[in-house]
């Protein structure tokens, strides 16, 4: 039983937790994106999560009045559990527990998970290879420069004086990365840019 649940057809699972359901959809979508290699299931309350068996999970994000609920538990598995809150100040944040603001931008939540991910499990320890999609290097030498400023916000007009090429010629690679990486938008560049060390997550 122990090398079944050890396969490499297993993979970690998150579980995202509150009764609000467009948080939980919005961030399940969030770490779905960032975290391709695990499973993430949401719950809309303590009872649901509780029967599925917290011990499947590696990861718990939870609304912090489900913590507050139900605080001898979370408090005894702290270091999985990440308690979603609507302020960012921390005088508002339970005390003891990593919390992690959901009010906040797309771009801003992709890098509040990246690094979680990156403390958690730096150069992917205690996770399953990246798939294939994501390990390869596909991008040239220059295409992976054009994306390290996109990322950290620079645009076209910028990046084209940064780099000393033309316009014309910085949309035309943003075109050719896109294409050949299947994404559209900045946050999900700035996971596939995070996740091979092209940029580090405290310039974005």
């Amino acid at each position: 039983m122990d090398s079944m649940r050890r396969g490499p057809l297993r993979r970690p699972k998150m579980a995202v937790i509150d009764s609000n359901m467009l948080t939980v959809l919005g961030l399940k979508q969030i770490l779905e994106n960032v975290v391709p290699i695990m499973d993430v299931h949401d719950f809309g309350s303590f009872e649901a999560f509780e029967a599925a068996g917290p011990d499947n999970f590696v990861h718990f994000f939870v609304a912090q009045s489900i913590v507050l609920g139900h605080l001898d538990f979370f408090q005894q598995n702290v270091h999985r559990t990440l308690v979603m809150t609507p302020s960012s100040d921390p005088n508002s944040q339970l005390s003891g527990f990593h919390s992690f603001c959901v009010n906040q931008s797309e771009e801003a939540l992709v890098k509040q998970v990246l690094m979680v991910m990156q403390m958690g499990h730096s150069g992917g320890r205690n996770l399953p290879p990246m798939p294939a999609v994501l390990q390869s290097r596909i991008l040239s030498n220059r295409e992976i420069q054009v994306l390290c400023l996109v990322v950290r916000g620079y645009i076209n007009k910028e990046i084209a004086d940064e780099l000393n090429i033309g316009l014309s010629t910085v949309i035309t690679h943003r075109k050719n990365i896109t294409d050949k990486l299947g994404f559209k938008s900045v946050s999900a560049l700035t996971i596939y840019a995070v996740m091979h060390g092209y940029v580090d997550i405290n310039q974005i």
